[in-house]
Order: C-alpha cells, then sequence, then structure tokens
C-alpha cells in the first residue's frame, strides 16, 4: 500500500468540508468533489485523502454521523467510475472509518495517531488496514496556542515512536504502519524548519514516512505570502527536499506540480 511504482507517491487532499483552510466549501459536493478527484489522478495522484473534518488551527470537532454524510458519497462516486487509485480516510474516528472503509476506502490517515479515538489502532488491526500515524501537539483546537519544545525533532520521534509501539500492541501489522511528523500541527515555524531539515530521522526509524507542507502558514510566512494558493512552488521544494531524504509520501493540494517535483527529485537521488 505504501510501495507506489518504486517512486514517491502522490497524495492529493479532497476535503469535503465548508472551513478548511485553503479549499473549505470548494468540493463539499459529492459530485463535485469526485469530479476533482478525477483530475488529481489524472494529473499523478496515487492516493486521494478524503476528509470531512477540517484540521486547521482553531477547528471545531465535526461529529461522526455528519463526516460520514460527507464523505461516504464522494467514496462511492469514485468507486463507481475508478476501481484501481487508492483511498485513504482522513478522521480520527473509528467509526468514520469504518465507515469509508466499507464504502471502498483503503487506508486511514489518523492525525492523532489513534489518541483521538482509543478503539482506532484495535479497529485497524481487526481490518487489517493501512493506517498512518501523524504527531500532533494538542488537539486542532488548541495545537498552535503556544507550542512548545525543548527539542522537537527528538520529542516528536519519540512521541512517534510510542504511537507506533502502541499500534504494533493493538495487532497492527508492521507493514500497515506509516508516519507523519504533522508539520504544522501544533509547531512553531522554526519547529517545522527543523523537522523538515532532519526529515531522514524519521525515515531512519524504519517506516514509510508521509510529508503533509501544502500551502502551509510557516511557508507563507518565510516568503512573505499571505495567499495560501500562491505557495504551489514553496510547496514543491519541500516535496523534493523530501524525495531527497527518502520519504515515501506527499499530501497535497496541487497535485501536478509536486508530482513533477517529486519525480525530478527522485531521478536525480536514483544517480547519486
Amino acid at each position: 500500500m505504501f510501495s507506489f511504482r518504486n517512486r514517491p507517491g502522490i497524495m492529493g487532499i479532497l476535503n469535503v468540508t465548508p472551513d478548511s483552510f485553503s479549499d473549505g466549501g470548494l468540493h463539499d459536493v459529492p459530485a463535485r468533489a469526485a469530479s476533482h478527484a478525477f483530475e488529481m489522478m489524472a494529473d499523478g495522484a496515487d492516493i486521494i485523502d478524503i476528509g470531512g473534518e477540517s484540521t486547521r488551527p482553531g477547528a471545531l470537532p465535526v461529529a461522526d454521523d455528519e463526516q460520514i454524510r460527507r464523505v461516504v458519497p464522494v467514496i462511492r462516486a469514485i468507486r463507481t467510475v475508478e476501481d484501481g487509485v487508492s483511498i485513504s480516510i482522513d478522521t480520527q474516528s473509528s467509526r468514520v472509518a469504518e465507515a469509508a472503509l466499507n464504502a471502498g476506502a483503503d487506508l486511514i490517515n489518523d492525525i492523532s495517531a489513534g489518541l483521538g479515538d482509543v478503539r482506532m489502532l484495535p479497529f485497524a488491526a481487526s481490518v487489517a488496514k493501512p493506517i498512518i500515524l501523524m504527531h500532533m501537539q494538542g488537539t486542532p483546537q488548541t495545537m498552535q496556542d503556544k507550542p512548545q519544545y525543548d527539542n522537537v525533532v527528538q520529542e516528536v520521534l519519540d512521541a512517534l515512536q510510542r504511537r507506533i509501539d502502541a499500534a504494533l500492541a493493538a495487532g497492527v501489522k508492521a507493514e500497515h504502519i506509516a508516519i507523519d511528523p504533522g508539520i504544522g500541527f501544533g509547531k512553531r515555524r522554526q519547529d517545522n524548519i527543523d523537522l523538515l531539515a532532519h526529515l531522514h530521522r524519521f525515515v531512519d526509524l524504519g517506516f514509510p514516512v508521509l510529508l503533509g507542507t501544502s500551502r502551509k502558514r510557516f511557508m507563507g510566512a518565510i516568503c512573505q505570502v499571505t495567499e495560501p494558493k500562491e505557495l504551489v512552488t514553496a510547496t514543491a521544494v519541500t516535496t523534493a527536499l523530501g524525495v531527497m531524504a527518502g520519504v515515501t509520501m506527499f499530501r497535497v493540494h496541487d497535485v501536478k506540480a509536486n508530482r513533477q517535483a517529486a519525480d525530478v527529485a527522485w531521478a536525480i537521488k536514483q544517480a547519486i
């Protein structure tokens, strides 16, 4: 599931929410959302990541039933036309994950790494489906309220190792686990930069790594840009950096630009 024809995988973001930070309300109708998914596939997406709950800073939780109402019709609409692409469900809820998998999703992308729902890891183990475990300090509501680290790289590594151990203890197979350092989730600008500078240390844990920097605010601060959609180039730079560090997957809004960045960086990496 985490191997993409011997090249890095591109995960296209499909937020079926009214309030996500960059694309809220753009794809909250199933037919429109499915159409965007097909566009991302044509641009080179290997996975479509569908979420029914915004995780922007300050976002409030969305009830399971509402998440299910948002995501299941989109998954079914995609599966009616396309059976080859992988679909991930972006949720902290085991109930939502179960409904999404039953509708045709293939893997779980949990920003809480199983901490948001104690049933998530046992559920993932019971259905033998891959799960991505992300690091986040706090919750979406609180994560940017003065996050603090003494050594962000080591602390995030240690936290992810604890979640890996918890997943294994719950019965999740090692080959079904991937990790995500959680860029922008409870991190200051320098924290994000430090994590990007040490991506190889996350790769060294021995599990596939997902990187999600797409249109993130910390890059806007560096580039003096306030409009998220103007951060396509900045995002592609981090994708190329990630490829060189050994990152496996990249979660992005702008698939074509990041597909190109990943492929060129991959070709160079093979020549080293």
